[in-house]
């Protein structure tokens, strides 16, 4: 083994140690994450009247990027110790944030309802449990099947008013389907390749390989008007800090510790809890499907989570 393999590992161990603030920790994390993951789709919403989506996504990670390397600094934090470890945790950046988040954001640029391409990306925690046996050998178990379904199910009761299939939007289906290989390849990367690394300098190497990519996709397809208006500065404010860094932070963590296909299955609870936030926010209704549906996804999660993998 090598001096700095020898050092990461040690790093990762020191890391996964328990202490009463992580245990916490761990009961609420995952409720946080999804509300505050579910506010990307509102503040974004909120922003882009103002600057184009593409803008808005290169400016945030910019952003984050400086923001995250600020609070590195100014914290000490360790950074990692090899090229290679840096170039998986960047690897990782590019394809949680650039593919992910661009491939969602080129979709519906192209003309995809976001309905549309949130049921696409609602496939993550289905892709993610086939993926992660053969990969990570983790063992999904026939009950967790069963609730990886029905979680699905409930996704597309609610999302079901606001799906239209429009095939005549090509380029737009292929950038969705770019999305959802995107986030489940994260997940299954990070898990396998640097399950462990502090949060501070990770995130800010995350966000200056996403940048990378992300900036110059935004100047080919062109800055265009940035109408700086309290509304926009308070959603790139919220992008940037909150999503950026606090979710994004949780998401990292919680996949440092848990089985990868239970944390991909939160996604399920994120297009509910932004219905409900359209609902209070923009007063947009909530059909009785869709009602029925979040009970669904629910009971799905709860089949998911009765169980640990062996």
């Amino acid at each position: 083994m090598s001096p700095d393999t020898a050092r990461e590992s040690s790093d990762a161990e020191a890391a996964a140690v328990e202490t009463p603030f992580t245990r916490a920790l761990a009961q609420v994390a995952p409720g946080i994450f999804v509300v505050l993951w579910a506010t990307g789709f509102l503040v974004a919403k909120l922003g882009v009247p103002y600057a184009q989506p593409m803008t808005i996504l290169a400016m945030r990670f910019v952003l984050a990027a400086l923001m995250m390397a600020a609070v590195a600094a100014l914290t000490r934090a360790p950074w990692p110790r090899s090229w290679r470890r840096i170039g998986h945790i960047a690897v990782v950046g590019v394809l949680l944030h650039a593919v992910y988040l661009g491939g969602c954001y080129v979709a519906i640029y192209r003309g995809m309802p976001a309905g549309m391409a949130a049921l696409i990306v609602g496939f993550q925690p289905i892709l993610t449990a086939t993926v992660a046996g053969p990969v990570l050998g983790e063992r999904t178990r026939a009950l967790q099947w069963v609730g990886i379904v029905v979680g699905f199910i409930g996704l597309m009761m609610v999302l079901w008013e606001r799906m239209v299939i429009d095939l005549s939007h090509p380029a737009a289906l292929l950038f969705a389907i770019l999305s959802l290989l995107g986030i489940t390849s994260a997940t299954i990367y990070q898990k396998r390749f640097c399950p462990s690394f502090d949060l501070r300098s990770g995130s800010a190497i995350q966000y200056v390989a996403a940048s990378i990519i992300i900036v110059p996709l935004a100047l080919i397809l062109g800055i265009g008007e940035i109408v700086w208006a309290p509304a926009f500065v308070f959603a790139l404010a919220w992008l940037v800090i909150v999503l950026s860094g606090v979710s994004i932070a949780l998401l990292t963590w919680m996949i440092s510790r848990g089985a990868a296909s239970k944390v991909a299955s939160l996604f399920y609870l994120t297009p509910p809890i932004a219905a409900v936030g359209s609902y209070l926010w923009f007063g947009e209704t909530l059909s009785a499907l869709a009602l029925a549906g979040m009970g669904v996804i629910v009971c799905g999660l709860y089949l998911l989570n009765r169980t640990r993998p062996a």
